[in-house]
């Protein structure tokens, strides 16, 4: 909408640079939050991604309601002002038609001006409002742009229209009510931007550590700054702050007895109680993924699974689920639905199975090769 006088320069101010910053990081905040949360399986992280546009569209409502108060409760200025133009600009297809009206608004009190906007008219009342008719509008006095026919005006107003002559304002040019600077748009990228990086790299350790259970270790004779390693001829551990490996040489196996709570207690002796993510389990390879600081993941101790039933868990999935021989296998424990889960997943010639045990080692479901 637009009009010919007074109209304020064009200006980024600090509350819109404030407020475009912040929408711009609820959006890239948002859809990264979902994503990084279906690659690393975070339930509460897919809800925050889903959840914070709509958390963030409330406030605003909230924010802004006073502000509409106020506006509602300002009583618009009636005044008389004559069609210089009129086009339709959609709504062909209903009884309502956009039409796009440039008038001559002539206020009591003040100097006549040229004002353009939209307003969506009847189709049956297109015939009132061809060029030259004189029209009662409304527009809030701070706001002189925002003009609207009345359609129904009162009595008195209605015979003043009909008595009228008014002539047309000068000036072809119509000035807008003043748009937002570019500062504004720039910050509202900044923000979308730096929200997203910063849902990546928060979660980096997640995303880009998660497989560290198939990766081989490092070499002990050239260790990675951020991780100590010792090694010797029957195994090789490697610590780090995102994950632990210890892999055990020809001929060993984690299945011997006590094999496995040894090497849990190479990489957990020494240091500070970390919360693991999962913990994963192979013939010769033993990982364990610990959870990030601040991680909202559902986590558990890495000295609670019962590493001396694992065993007879893997026995059971090789011997019983007939996948016949030989078999690779490989053990996972996790706690996504809130309970520890101990998974054995094995395949060989006739295809794959696996069993699913409890907390404490218990199978509470099987499902052998069909």
């Amino acid at each position: 909408m637009t009009i010919t006088t007074s109209a304020p320069p064009t200006r980024s101010t600090p509350v819109a640079l404030a407020l475009g910053f912040l929408t711009g990081g609820v959006i890239g905040a948002s859809p990264a939050a979902f994503v990084v949360g279906c690659v690393i399986e975070s339930v509460p992280l897919c809800v925050a991604g889903v959840g914070l546009p709509v958390v963030y569209g409330l406030l605003f409502l909230l924010a802004g309601a006073p502000r509409r108060a106020r506006e509602a409760a300002v009583v618009p200025r009636i005044a008389l002002a004559v069609v210089e133009s009129r086009e339709a600009v959609g709504g062909e297809a209903t009884s309502d038609v956009a039409v796009r009206f440039d008038l001559t608004v002539a206020p009591d009190d003040v100097p006549a001006y040229r004002v353009a906007f939209t307003q969506n008219i009847n189709l049956t009342d297109l015939p009132d409002y061809r060029q030259g008719v004189v029209v009662v509008v409304q527009y809030p006095p701070d706001r002189p742009w925002r003009v609207r026919i009345v359609k129904r005006p009162t009595p008195e107003w209605e015979d003043r229209a009909a008595d009228a002559r008014l002539d047309s304002a000068p000036g072809p040019v119509l000035v807008s009510e003043s748009p937002e600077g570019c500062g504004v748009g720039f910050v509202t990228l900044l923000g979308l931007l730096l929200a997203a990086a910063g849902v990546v790299l928060l979660f980096r350790a997640d995303l880009f550590d998660g497989d560290a259970s198939d990766k081989p270790p490092p070499s002990s004779s050239s260790p990675s700054p951020s991780s100590s390693s010792s090694s010797s001829s029957s195994s090789s551990t490697v610590v780090s702050s995102a994950y632990g490996t210890v892999a055990l040489g020809p001929n060993q196996s984690f299945l011997t007895n006590g094999e496995l709570r040894r090497a849990v207690g190479l990489l957990t002796k020494g240091t500070d109680s970390r919360a693991a993510l999962t913990v994963v389990v192979k013939d010769r390879l033993l990982s364990i993924v610990y959870a990030p600081t601040g991680s909202t993941a559902t986590t558990f101790d890495p000295d609670s699974p019962p590493y001396d039933r694992f065993p007879a868990l893997v026995e059971e999935a090789r011997s019983g689920l007939g996948v016949g021989s030989p078999q690779t296998w490989q053990l996972t424990v996790e706690r996504l639905t809130g309970s520890l889960t101990v998974r054995v997943g094995v395949t060989g010639p006739d295809g794959a199975a696996s069993l699913e045990a409890n907390g404490q080692g218990k199978v509470v479901r099987r499902t052998p090769v069909h």
